[in-house]
């Protein structure tokens, strides 16, 4: 496993660049205000369709959450965009041993109330249109490792163009309470309900 570095002058310089480039790229980037507590850490659950999707939610914990944010990416991102390194990200190795010790990593992040741990569920890209986001099994045992203060944040991302040349971002918010033995089908469920709610949402821009 691969964990983050620190340097203040890289940091602020990419988040400046990440923030510059939404704006170029994108006609807008919405988002709705949730609830939650500044005093525990997020578990932030979203869908994975584009390259964009890491730089969106850095973006949206910088200018509304707050937190030290941290991202579970593959080794082979971590080594190919050596920024990311810079930006809170940390590796996991899919198939081999050092993925219990990349989970128990990430479930010690949520035990600071500090953190912002975003995880992409699907472990893969999907393409924005899918009906069903899978889950990979992994999370459970990340959340297990930790002492379950933390909160849940789930996040449904959508791109659209509409009439309009450059695309527009909306990041669909929604604050969950976990049951004490929350499972993973639970978490599934949950957030598919979120996603699916916030899909129709979105189709109603169009109409």
């Amino acid at each position: 496993m691969l964990e983050p570095r620190r340097n203040k002058l890289i940091h602020s310089l990419f988040s400046w660049y990440i923030s510059r480039i939404i704006g170029s790229d994108f006609r807008k980037l919405e988002f709705n205000e949730v609830s939650f507590e500044k005093d525990k850490a997020i578990l932030l659950l979203a869908n994975h369709f584009s390259w964009w999707d890491g730089f969106l939610m850095f973006h949206v914990n910088k200018v509304y959450f707050r937190k030290k944010f941290h991202v579970m990416i593959t080794e082979e991102n971590y080594e190919k965009v050596w920024f990311l390194k810079y930006l809170g990200s940390f590796s996991v190795k899919k198939n081999s041993r050092s993925i219990i010790e990349t989970l128990e990593y990430a479930g010690r992040l949520l035990d600071d109330a500090d953190n912002l741990v975003l995880l992409f569920p699907q472990g893969k890209l999907y393409s924005n249109h899918t009906d069903d986001i899978q889950f990979q099994k992994g999370l459970m045992n990340m959340i297990n490792i930790s002492k379950r203060k933390f909160q849940y944040i789930f996040a449904a991302n959508f791109l659209d163009y509409f009439e309009h040349r450059k695309a527009s971002l909306t990041c669909y918010l929604q604050d969950w309470e976990g049951a004490e033995f929350t499972s993973l089908q639970l978490i599934k469920s949950a957030y598919n309900k979120h996603y699916e709610a916030s899909r129709q949402k979105q189709s109603a821009h169009g109409v």
